[in-house]
């Protein structure tokens, strides 16, 4: 029987309905992206009266949003940091070992991504109460980081199952050390790994809203910061310019990590 596309490409209606879905995932950000550069204020119309890059230079001069910016920040590289280290751990006492638990502890790595945000923030927040421990920078990190790990650990177990145990035992055979091995030889295979899951770890911190509103306190991130704007306005505009800076900063990443991915064949 012969295949009904024979050329293997997709057919004009699915073009069509793929293009469609497309714009309709985007269209949100392109809505945001037309109005940080509207001439009024509190109106909406569209289209826009005209357009100014006024408001771009009143983001610049709020030290508020500086200040969730550089947090934000901050609590994204010490994140992403931890999720690196732990991930990496994890993934290959994992791939290496074979202890009872095993699968219990690979579903508790990926539980914290798996469950909504609302549940993780909640059981986060009543864990650092019952700590006395108070609502800091450090706790923003700790909830970051839970969810963070996930995506290391992926990336990095995907690539040591496509990686030859008997690369690491001859490394070992010729009198290499266990940092030597993984140095010289483990390393290099899951740098790409460690890349694209640090990247896309990075870009899920900066954006994080749910479980940073339950472990933030009073500070607040980027994220939190647009959120709180969203009462005021007159300050639409600056909201909406601030948002372009969020969505660089996740999508750079995460092109970055899928760039890394498909040359490696993820």
């Amino acid at each position: 029987m012969k295949p009904s596309n024979p050329t293997g490409r997709a057919s004009l209606g699915l073009k069509i309905a793929v293009g469609l879905v497309l714009l309709f995932l985007h269209f949100p950000l392109l809505i945001i992206i037309l109005y940080a550069f509207t001439t009024e204020e509190a109106s909406f119309r569209f289209p826009p009266p005209g357009l100014t890059t006024r408001w771009v230079g009143e983001l610049v001069n709020r030290a508020d949003f500086w200040n969730a910016l550089s947090l934000s920040l901050a609590v994204a590289a010490v994140a992403t940091t931890l999720a690196i280290v732990l991930g990496t751990l994890l993934a290959g006492a994992i791939y290496r070992g074979n202890f009872f638990g095993r699968d219990a502890l690979t579903l508790l790595v990926i539980l914290p991504i798996a469950l909504p945000g609302i549940v993780t923030g909640i059981s986060l927040r009543s864990a650092i109460s019952l700590t006395d421990m108070g609502f800091t920078f450090w706790t923003i990190v700790i909830g970051h980081t839970t969810f963070c790990i996930v995506t290391v650990y992926n990336n990095v177990i995907a690539r040591l199952r496509r990686t030859a145990r008997s690369q690491m035992e001859a490394s070992m055979d010729l009198g290499a050390s266990t940092f030597q091995t993984f140095r010289y030889v483990v390393l290099p295979n899951i740098a790409t790994a460690l890349l694209a899951g640090g990247m896309l770890a990075f870009a899920l911190s900066f954006d994080e809203v749910i479980v940073t509103t339950f472990t933030a306190g009073q500070q607040q991130t980027l994220p939190i910061w647009i959120l709180s704007q969203l009462t005021r306005p007159r300050d639409r505009p600056v909201t909406n310019v601030a948002a372009l800076f969020v969505i660089a900063a996740t999508f750079i990443p995460i092109l970055i990590a899928y760039r890394f991915t498909q040359k490696t064949g993820e």
